[in-house]
């Protein structure tokens, strides 16, 4: 059983980096042909995709906020990290990691486990 959990602060400020993990277990982020994904939600914007690492370390991030989005992994902790800078109260939501798979080129179109979630807001 594949479990996927978020950890970090529930409150930051505008301006500042918003760090949050996603520990895997059950299984390792390296094994093929996973991608590790970040995806947020809010009741204004709905479920927004964030962007992902895969297996080979390859990153991909969502156009509207890859100036300010990093993606990145440790793998001998088997986590993923990801970082959004320059917050502003909009980026309050729900932030979830889940999983992924591409097997010879064909998505499958949906992540197939998620983590529980957790609450980050933007206020000062």
């Amino acid at each position: 059983q594949v479990q996927l959990q978020e950890s970090g602060p529930g409150l930051v400020k505008p301006s500042q980096t918003l760090s949050l993990t996603c520990t895997v277990s059950g299984g390792s982020i390296t094994t093929n042909y996973y991608y590790w994904n970040w995806i947020r939600q809010s009741p204004g914007k709905g479920l927004e995709w964030m962007g992902a690492i895969g297996y080979d370390a390859t990153t991909w991030y969502s156009p509207s906020r890859k100036s300010r989005t990093s993606i990145s992994r440790d793998t001998s902790k088997n986590h993923f990290t990801l970082q959004l800078m320059s917050v502003t109260p909009e980026d309050t939501a729900v932030y979830y990691c889940a999983r992924f798979l591409v097997i010879s080129g064909i998505p499958s179109h949906y992540f197939d486990y998620w983590g529980q979630g957790t609450q980050v807001t933007v206020s000062s």
